[in-house]
């Protein structure tokens, strides 16, 4: 039986794991007031638990064994004190342990339970009784596990405590621990609705060290709360002591390198806590981690390193719906009325007689005959040799041939072409577009993808995804089929566009937009046309543009491997002319136009070159005919929104 859960409940399975541990380490009330609640906030920012312990020191002269009725009144103390003050939950857990060294305890624990995360209180005036008295341990050069240190001042729990941390500092440099500080600082944003501010020295930075940064920054786009950047040129301690006692927290990584041979923190970070009057958290990555890190091309780093993780990760769970949320039509008719907005839906066809009658009979039978969602259904021909024209106009729907839309702009070939064109010739506010050749057609194909767009206005473009069968014969392979999606278009993607590798089906010829950001992007004329527009909203938008719905399965029609190569190539084509024009750099002299098919015969083999070219249209915005028929002037030029 084929699994027809959505991503949301497939979701739900990885949280009920709880496989990301929090260990926090306590002696005392002040330290559980500050600790308990952050090591809550973070083990749920990931779907983890929480795991307390405390360490029941023993004489080194001692059997461990001796200490067991301590333990077990500290274990009970323990468990009656958590329970008093609501610290405890069912995902928290007690571990009492007897130990000669308090660190062999913590290093045993982290050990033993596969803790991703530790969580300690730097002693200060305000946690003078810390479970850690210092924080000399050698393991703390090199962690087995993540670290997280916080240092709070007298103010801290009688102004609020974690929910009034309004203003946070995050300083950094895309070193390896950044990451981890931007976690931390972005889960407290959220919890306490507070804003980000970055903070950057720019004087002795290096070239790659510069590199990184940008692209932590270019990350940070998409992150609620994240108000604006800041560059230093002077000294990095008085910096961050200057805009750090003017913010009430600091998140800052730990250094990447130590210089002094003094302590786990380096010379900056110790300068730093001796002058700072806010309160400090700072972050450090597992050593194995830091290591990779640092042993990364720039490129790796980039989808490797935390800030991008946490972009991806916090998008994919709040901007991935079902189709199901979106199955109450007279909703959504009540709010497409709600906003005042029209719809259209586009169908790009190429001699698609066998399902093309039976697409526009069900979706206009449900989402036009039985309640106005759409306002129009429009099909686009790029130059049928079959009935697919004939069949749409006797369903009574409108039919363009792409060649005969704005021909004083000339004709392309390609799907790309076809929606491009679309554009001059469909009236909607919010423009749909399925393929032609969808053999279960459902109306969910359509609604599916129009749903996040009238419940969110912040989202501006939709990308269906579903499995994919393959068939073989008589044989079918359920989740087999997208191979150019997994073969080529989401690898090129996690590698060099991270930001996007949240997307299940980025070639996913179901989608949907608002007129007033696909108007202002470029359209690839061919196969590269989804890879391009999902590129350039990035670019343009921010990730928080972008949704993605699960629309179950999508049954159609497999293309042998030839064509599929030929789709990659013309990605291909499209990956290198984004990337040189986002790192502003040439990749190719000149790109390859020719892609050389191998071909047999009986007894031989030979080569077919077939001429595949992206061409590029320009924003049809830029069109005084479009601008007339849309009643759009010269302002809209400069664009009708911003970037997130």
């Amino acid at each position: 039986m084929a699994d027809r859960r959505g991503v949301g409940d497939r979701a739900g399975e990885v949280r009920s794991t709880g496989q990301y541990r929090v260990l926090v380490v306590l002696t005392s009330l002040a330290e559980a007031q500050v600790l308990i609640p952050l090591a809550n906030l973070l083990a749920r920012d990931r779907y983890g638990r929480v795991m307390i312990l405390q360490v029941v020191k023993t004489p080194d002269e001692r059997p461990l064994s001796r200490t067991a009725p301590r333990v077990s009144r500290h274990r009970e103390a323990l468990e009656a004190f958590l329970s008093a003050n609501q610290y405890g939950s069912p995902r928290t857990r007690t571990i009492v342990r007897p130990a000669q060294r308090v660190w062999d305890a913590i290093w045993e624990t982290v050990a033993q339970e596969r803790v991703q995360l530790l969580l300690l209180a730097w002693p200060s005036s305000a946690t003078p009784d810390t479970a850690v008295d210092n924080l000399d341990d050698p393991h703390l050069d090199a962690p087995p596990c993540d670290v997280v240190v916080v240092r709070i001042n007298d103010s801290f729990m009688a102004q609020g405590g974690w929910p009034a941390m309004r203003r946070i500092l995050l300083p950094v440099r895309g070193g390896p621990h950044s990451g981890m500080a931007l976690r931390v600082a972005h889960a407290l944003a959220r919890a306490s609705d507070a804003t980000v501010t970055l903070l950057h020295e720019m004087g002795s930075a290096q070239r790659e060290e510069q590199s990184a940064f940008e692209s932590f920054a270019h990350a940070m786009r998409s992150l609620k709360g994240f108000v604006r950047v800041l560059s230093t040129r002077g000294s990095v301690v008085d910096a961050i002591v200057e805009h750090g006692n003017r913010h009430q927290l600091v998140v800052m990584g730990a250094a990447a390198r130590r210089t002094d041979g003094v302590g786990w923190a380096g010379a900056v970070l110790r300068a730093v806590t001796e002058r700072l009057t806010s309160n400090l958290v700072v972050a450090k990555v597992a050593a194995e981690r830091a290591w990779r890190a640092s042993t990364l091309t720039l490129d790796e780093r980039v989808v490797h390193d935390h800030p991008i993780a946490v972009v991806v990760d916090r998008w994919f769970a709040e901007n991935t719906f079902r189709s199901d949320e979106f199955s109450d039509l007279q909703r959504l008719v009540a709010l497409k009325e709600r906003e005042g907005v029209r719809i259209s839906l586009g169908l790009p066809a190429l001699n698609e007689e066998v399902m093309v009658g039976n697409i526009i009979t069900v979706v206009k039978e449900a989402l036009m005959d039985e309640v106005p969602l759409l306002d129009e259904i429009v099909l686009i021909d790029s130059g049928s040799q079959d009935r697919t024209c004939e069949i749409a106009t006797q369903l009574g729907i409108p039919v363009y041939v792409a060649c005969d839309i704005l021909p004083q702009y000339g004709a392309y070939r390609g799907k790309g072409e076809a929606l491009w064109k679309s554009l001059y010739v469909l009236n909607g506010d919010i423009i749909a577009w399925i393929d032609t050749d969808i053999r279960n057609i459902h109306p969910r194909f359509v609604y599916g993808i129009l749903g996040p767009l009238l419940r969110d206005p912040r989202i501006q473009y939709v990308k269906g995804f579903y499995r994919r069968p393959l068939q073989q014969g008589d044989r079918i392979e359920a989740g087999a089929g997208g191979r150019v999606t997994e073969l080529t278009a989401r690898p090129l993607l996690n590698l060099f566009f991270p930001e996007l590798s949240g997307l299940i089906q980025p070639l996913a010829g179901e989608y949907a937009g608002r007129r007033q950001i696909l108007e202002q992007l470029p359209f690839f004329t061919g196969y590269g046309v989804e890879f391009g527009l999902l590129v350039d909203i990035l670019e343009r938008f921010g990730l928080s543009a972008i949704a993605q719905v699960d629309l179950l399965e999508r049954v159609h029609r497999n293309q042998p491997l030839p064509s599929l190569s030929k789709m990659s190539f013309a990605i291909l084509q499209v990956a290198m002319r984004r990337l040189e024009q986002r790192h502003k750099i040439r990749i190719l002299e000149e790109i390859n136009e020719s892609l050389n098919q191998i071909r047999y015969r009986p007894g031989h083999f030979y080569l077919e070159p077939i001429e595949i070219l992206e061409y590029e249209r320009p924003p049809i915005i830029t069109l005084p005919e479009y601008r007339a028929r849309h009643r759009r002037d010269e302002k809209s030029l400069g664009g009708e929104i911003g970037e997130s």
